[in-house]
């Protein structure tokens, strides 16, 4: 991974040089969403470590019903899940190395495998944090690797692999860093937060995000999310998909 100093430097301005000249601030609350199309930017998410199978269950049939892009479980109810799901547009999506990212790399990849046999469709993975902040361009970028070859190893069928940067714990440089790296990587989407590290997302981060993606990943908001306001405001900053434990009640006020 040849990522120079130089070239962060150049990125973080233009991009910050493009966030200034934008009237995406925050401050709009975006386009208004049809229940329907709203709740299909989001991933029904529940990962707290206290819910038992019956919950995951549930979990599933709320997205049918509600038509949601995905539920985001942890990695032991992955195949339960995927055999919950099975036939419905649903995905099934699975966190790995949640919530912290500092397995060693042939672990996650290891994960990885073990969650696409078990029916995942999509994994959120984890960026390890410390590496970013040590500048350890090489050794995000096999974290980030490990987990996508994995996933392009799926057969008949694409996996998506969304890297969770956690950006409200760097600087804007560091964003620029990671999300450089996660493309390089071949991910599919960047996501803003893995919602457990205590810091909401911010429609800035969300921003800043789809500057550096563009058309080539999606962006992911996740953290803190809790009001069809505020998906729209993350879908205005340029947010693909929303993760939030809050989806019905999202919907059911929009």
């Amino acid at each position: 991974m040849n990522l120079t100093d130089s070239r962060i430097d150049q990125v973080t301005a233009d991009t910050l040089r493009q966030l200034d000249a934008s009237d995406r601030d925050g401050s709009p609350p975006g386009a208004p969403l049809e229940p329907s199309a709203l709740a299909g930017l989001i991933d029904h998410t529940l990962l707290r470590p206290d819910q038992p199978p019956e919950s995951i269950h549930e979990l599933c049939d709320q997205a049918v019903g509600y038509g949601f892009a995905a539920v985001c479980v942890q990695p032991m109810y992955c195949a339960l899940a995927a055999s919950r799901l099975r036939g419905d547009r649903v995905a099934t999506a699975c966190v790995l190395d949640f919530p912290h990212g500092c397995a060693p790399a042939n672990i996650k990849n290891a994960l990885a495998k073990e969650l696409v046999g078990g029916g995942a469709d999509e994994l959120d993975m984890v960026v390890p944090v410390g590496l970013v902040k040590a500048c350890d361009w090489e050794g995000v970028y096999e974290h980030v690797s490990a987990v996508v070859t994995a996933a392009r190893a799926a057969r008949g069928r694409h996996v998506l692999v969304k890297a969770i940067i956690e950006a409200g714990l760097l600087t804007d440089r560091e964003k620029v860093a990671a999300c450089t790296i996660v493309e390089s990587a071949g991910a599919d989407f960047v996501k803003t937060s893995t919602g457990f590290s205590g810091i909401e997302s911010t429609v800035r981060d969300v921003h800043i995000l789809e500057l550096l993606a563009g058309d080539r990943m999606g962006v992911k908001a996740a953290g803190g999310i809790r009001t069809a306001k505020r998906v729209r405001e993350m879908v205005a900053a340029g947010a693909d998909r929303i993760g939030t434990n809050a989806g019905m009640d999202i919907v059911d006020s929009a």
